[in-house]
Formats: C-alpha cells, structure tokens, sequence
C-alpha cells in the first residue's frame, strides 16, 4: 500500500464519523462556546468543515501564508456546513491520486508573512490535517455533549447508541 492509498483509505472513514458529527449540529447554538477561551460553535464547525480542504492545499502548494487572502467555508445554517464540508472532502479526496505520491518528501511551510511557524515534508503535513479533523471532531463531541446532544460513534457505537450510561 502506498501512503496515498493509506491517506485516502484513513481519509474516507474520518470523512464518514466528521460528516456524521456535524449533522448533529444545531442551528440555535452558533454561538455556544464551553468556555471563554473556546471557539463558537458556528466558528469550530466551520474549521472543521473546511479541514479534508487541506489535503488538497498541501498538495497542490507549497506554502500557506495566514497575511494571504484564504477562502473559508462561511455558514449560516447545518445545510450550509454539510454542504461546505462535502466541498471540501470532495476537494481532498481528488487530491489524493497515485501522481501525488512523487510530491510527499517535498517541503511546505506555514507561514504568516516572514514569520515562519513551520517547514515539514507534505507527507507529514497530511497527517497533521488529518489529525486536525479528529482533534477538532472531539471538541465538536464535547460541546454537542455540554448540551445534551446524542453523540454518533466514531470508532465503534458511542454510549448514546448502545445506552451504556
């Protein structure tokens, strides 16, 4: 198995559990935030939406500068962040293509203006954003969970499912 074949086999199956997740998001607590250092939940849905986007900006490019004009995902209802997020996995997902497995060793940087933050071969980046939708998945759980809303399982049925608690 290649590493863009792994890649897309891990990328489908996160795919699934994040499009599960967000369809659980209503539309009455955009502005819900857990805590005051938290993201809104209209602001955490809408980087999480935008996530499997990155595969196909790493592929593509060699760098992203935060001073340079990036076109986000903007929602204003859960129809609207399914559809951004299918956008965005289907963008990933054709990245993901035998060809690009001759770019993975080369270097892409992260950047805001001279200030580089970090320089890693894209290989290690497309690990990094896939890690990024999971991480940004369970704090979407936490705060579905902070608000009583049933979870869907993401590596097997979640306690909602099976009524374990």
């Amino acid at each position: 198995m290649t590493f863009i074949e792994f890649f897309k086999q891990q990328f489908i199956e996160e795919g699934a559990t994040t499009r599960k997740m967000l369809s659980r998001v209503p539309e009455d607590k955009w502005d819900y935030k857990p805590h005051e250092k938290s993201m809104s939940m209209k602001q955490l849905t809408e980087h999480l939406a935008d996530l499997p986007a990155w595969i196909s900006l790493v592929i593509k490019t060699d760098e992203l500068d935060f001073e340079k004009p990036y076109d986000h995902p903007r929602v204003s209802n859960t129809q609207e962040l399914l559809a951004a997020f299918e956008k965005s996995y289907n963008d990933g997902l054709a990245a993901l293509t035998p060809d690009s497995e001759a770019l993975l060793d080369k270097p892409w940087t992260l950047r805001s203006g001279a200030k580089i933050f970090s320089t890693d071969p894209k290989i290690a980046v497309i690990r990094m954003a896939l890690s990024q939708q999971i991480h940004h998945r369970a704090q979407l759980g936490v705060y579905l969970r902070l608000l009583n809303i049933p979870i869907p399982g993401s590596y097997g049925p979640s306690a909602d499912e099976n009524n374990f608690m």
